[in-house]
């Protein structure tokens, strides 16, 4: 049979070549989505500045006992580790490597922003002089040759600079220039002059170590992890390297694995629906074939492999071909999540075998999974009644499929019930899942669904067409197999894209409104040379038309969990290891108290937000009752940069849920932040004060803090809605593969259920129908399709969004432009008719006698 298979493989080209198409988009796909789990699991960053080091010593950002969890702001090593890494056989030498925020601030330049490190890094890189002498004293300071360049700078040249918010005049001793692409907005300083800059003197960010030419690398790293302990650092080599460089690779390559298993499982699962909707759909367009098999006696089992291998040999061409450009859209994705700040972009693409095997697998596997289900039909019919089923296709109920169908519904009810009951930054992470289920629900019982919306339109099709709509809805009502293979992809793309597009519109709504209430400031305060000194707050307070002035700088922390119990003794349970509790992240707010109430929304459920100061913190009370501590206890915590602390509770604050912050004094907040200066100051007006005459008077602040930069409320809104743009970014990035996808099977599956019916319109053509009157009647079949597809769509978008809905705003209807919808709807239509009238055109080329050999 299988034989037999191949030989017939020539009269079926379209079904061949749609089920071919499906195949090697689908597996292109996931074998990309393979490559950027395999590389989010390596975290491989080439190093750059550091490229000349062997072994880098530098901060372990992971929270200890973890790996999910990781600390946003740098943790520094000790500088006295030096010393005692060089004493390792081996080591020929060691650079401490630091950065901090700088700033030129001539007015030619305008304020530019720079990265300050010590001479004795540029080793590391290396950097070389290409005019001048390294500096050597304080005041003096090495330029990088670009930026040099860029703003006609020269040796010998007096610059006014910003080292972390504090401004002096400093000489251009040497132009220097690095390997590659490495930022050219850097300066050099003295060792002595940089660790002042950092504010942590005997503290580095890394310490790059060089070892003697041919040394074995194992060895050395070995003992100089011994020499480090067991202390909150690591040592790296190889591409690992880059970590030191941007400890956001840790963090952010563990998101790759995240992002790439969502595009991977929908495009898997897009491509089990793309696919056993084509091949169902050829072999009903076969079904004659099969009926004809069964009548002069092959039995079920033959005609299982038949089908089996004629797909298994598509599929195998298929996913070969799909290998080739698999990893090209891995490289492409891993490129545009880089470009959109989803993830650094020196993490770089590392993809093996694997994947690649995962992808073919999955492919063929989907490919064999529908091929099984399209034969179960064609042979599950007695010998007798094969030929009366093949012409009517009728038949689509089974008990296997309503017992699917209800479980794949009441998944979806119950992921739609989490859905709506979890925070609202969160509530995407189900919601996908749940469009999924319900797609792959109403896929099962798309027949009976599409008979019932064909049943309905019946009436008033027949009424406004006539004739072409009477035709058009007694094919759909005879041939339900064939209607409904098409009315799924129009269900899958449209629901698809209406509910992932409702999705990123509601849960960005979600997030500004959240901002806007707790927004309160008329104005804000930054400074462009890397932050502002703490008691700046009480200087801008006292300016005329202040009401209020508080501080405000963001991290991520961890309430740290409470230490596991120890088994009594005796209990027979000692030598069991005790379950390690997880840490409870929890957003951080550094602020000042006075003005608090009139800069933002936060308001004390319990406590008093007045008693900020000191080692105190104010929790959400969902957090506060979580971790179980209450007004006056001592919760341990863990800052942006690891620092163990205890802090007492002081107040307990509610707000929106998903987007609960925990306030902390900015004085205990500002030192554990990468660059130890405060960020922001927001600023209240009073009340009938010219804001645009209190920004001048604080601009006039800038002589004594160069740098300083004062912006208006809408300033802070844009800003906010930036930070947005990445998730926007990347949820129509998933959009536009996923749903790109799906249209290719539209356009696929609407060529083939027409091209295939050429002896039907033969014979409506030799019984004296115009091609005409075929186009109208195919006009109000295509009408029909899409709108079934379309009203099943929105069902699937309606029971995704609304729990999504409630959960971030609080109300069932999602948040969007109702011209998204008249978009989708309007596009599934178009593609629809367009693709069905281009096939219908191509078949009635011919005259209908020369129809008359045409193979079924």
């Amino acid at each position: 049979m299988i034989g037999l298979a191949l030989k017939t493989l020539r009269f079926h080209k379209g079904g061949l070549i749609a089920t071919f198409i499906a195949l090697f988009f689908g597996a292109a796909i996931v074998v990309g989505c393979g490559g950027l789990f395999e590389t989010g699991l390596h975290k491989a960053a080439p190093p750059e500045r550091l490229a000349a080091a062997q072994v880098v010593v530098t901060g372990d950002q992971r929270y200890p006992g973890t790996r999910r969890d990781v600390f946003p702001e740098r943790i520094r090593v000790d500088t006295a580790l030096m010393e005692r890494i060089e004493a390792v056989p081996g080591v020929t030498g060691t650079a401490a490597d630091v950065s901090f925020p700088a700033a030129v601030l001539d007015d030619r330049q305008g304020g530019a922003p720079l990265t300050g490190h010590g001479w004795s890094s540029a080793a590391l890189a290396p950097y070389h002089v290409e005019q001048g002498e390294a500096p050597s004293a304080a005041g003096e300071v090495a330029l990088d040759a670009r930026f040099a360049r860029q703003n006609g700078v020269r040796v010998g040249q007096e610059l006014r600079l910003a080292l972390r918010g504090t401004p002096g005049t400093h000489r251009v001793t040497a132009l220097v220039s690095g390997p590659g692409s490495l930022d050219p907005a850097t300066v050099f300083l003295t060792d002595t002059e940089a660790a002042e800059a950092t504010g942590r003197p005997g503290r580095a960010d890394a310490i790059g170590v060089f070892t003697a030419p041919g040394t074995a690398l194992g060895p050395v790293q070995q003992a100089i992890e011994e020499v480090v302990g067991d202390g909150p650092a690591q040592v790296l080599s190889g591409d690992e390297r880059g970590w030191a460089e941007n400890p956001d690779v840790i963090a952010e390559g563990g998101k790759l694995v995240t992002l790439a298993s969502v595009f991977g499982g929908l495009s898997a699962a897009v491509t089990v629906f793309v696919v056993a909707s084509t091949v169902g759909l050829s072999l009903n367009q076969r079904q004659r074939e099969s009926a004809l098999l069964r009548a002069i006696g092959a039995t079920p089992a033959q005609l299982r492999r038949m089908v089996l291998g004629e797909t298994l040999f598509i599929a195998v061409f298929a996913t070969a071909l799909a290998c080739f450009p698999g990893p090209v859209i891995g490289r492409w994705l891993l490129d545009a999540f880089a470009r959109g700040g989803v993830v650094p972009e020196t993490i770089a693409f590392r993809a093996g075998f694997v994947p690649m095997a995962v992808g073919v697998a999955t492919a063929l596997l989907t490919a064999l999974g529908a091929a099984f289900l399209g034969a179960r039909v064609a042979t599950r019919t007695r010998p007798t009644e094969a030929l009366a089923e093949a012409s009517l296709q009728q038949r689509w109920f089974s008990r296997s499929r309503l017992v699917f169908a209800l479980l794949f519904l009441g998944g979806g009810t119950a992921l739609a019930l989490v859905t709506a009951n979890i925070a609202g930054p969160s509530a995407g992470s189900t919601a996908i899942p749940a469009t999924m289920l319900w797609t792959a629900g109403f896929g099962l019982l798309g027949p009976g669904l599409a008979k019932v919306i064909t049943a309905a339109l019946r009436g008033p099709l027949s009424a406004v067409t006539g004739l072409a709509g009477w035709l058009a809805s007694l094919n759909a009502k005879a041939r339900t197999s064939r209607f409904t293979g098409a009315v799924m992809p129009v269900m899958l793309a449209s629901g698809l894209a209406m509910a992932l597009i409702y999705l990123q519109t509601t849960q960005s709504s979600g997030a500004e409104r959240a901002f806007r209430e707790n927004l309160r400031a008329d104005l804000v305060v930054t400074s462009v040379s890397g932050g502002l000194p703490l008691d700046l707050v009480g200087t801008v307070a006292r300016q005329p038309g202040v009401e209020a002035a508080s501080a405000q700088v963001s991290t991520i922390g961890y309430i740290d969990p409470p230490a596991p119990a120890k088994p009594a003794p005796g209990s027979g349970d000692e030598d069991d290891e005790p379950d390690e509790p997880e840490p409870t992240e929890v957003p951080m707010l550094g602020v000042t108290p006075d003005g608090l109430d009139r800069t933002t929304a936060f308001r004390a459920s319990s406590g008093s937000l007045a008693e900020l100061t000191g080692d105190t913190v104010a929790l959400p009370t969902a957090f506060a009752e979580a971790s179980g501590h209450e007004l006056g206890d001592e919760v341990p915590m863990r800052l942006g940069d690891g620092t163990r602390t205890e802090l007492t509770l002081v107040a307990t604050l509610d707000g929106r849920r998903g987007y609960e912050t925990a306030l902390l004094p900015a004085a205990v907040l500002v030192p554990h932040t990468d660059s130890g200066l405060l960020p922001q100051i927001m600023v209240k007006a009073e009340p009938g004060a010219d804001r645009a005459e209190l920004a001048g008077t604080l601009s006039a602040l800038a002589a004594d803090h160069p740098g300083l930069r004062v912006a208006d409320r809408a300033a802070l809104t844009v800003v906010q809605a930036e930070a947005d743009e990445t998730q926007t970014w990347m949820s129509y990035l998933l959009l536009g593969m996923v749903v790109g996808y799906a249209t290719i099977a539209l356009v696929n599956t609407q060529v083939i259920a027409t091209t295939e019916r050429r002896r039907e319109f033969m014979l409506q053509r030799l019984i004296g129908s115009t091609r005409r009157q075929v186009m109208q009647m195919m006009a109000v079949e295509a009408f029909l399709v899409a709108v079934a597809g379309i009203v099943l769509g929105v069902v699937v978008a309606a029971l995704t969004l609304v729990p999504l809905s409630i959960s971030v705003l609080g109300s069932p209807v999602p948040d969007g432009s109702p011209w998204i919808f008249v978009a989708v709807a309007g596009a599934a239509l178009g593609l629809t008719l367009a693709t069905t009238l281009l096939s219908a055109r191509l078949v009635l080329r011919g005259k209908p006698g020369e129809m008359a050999g045409v193979r079924e």
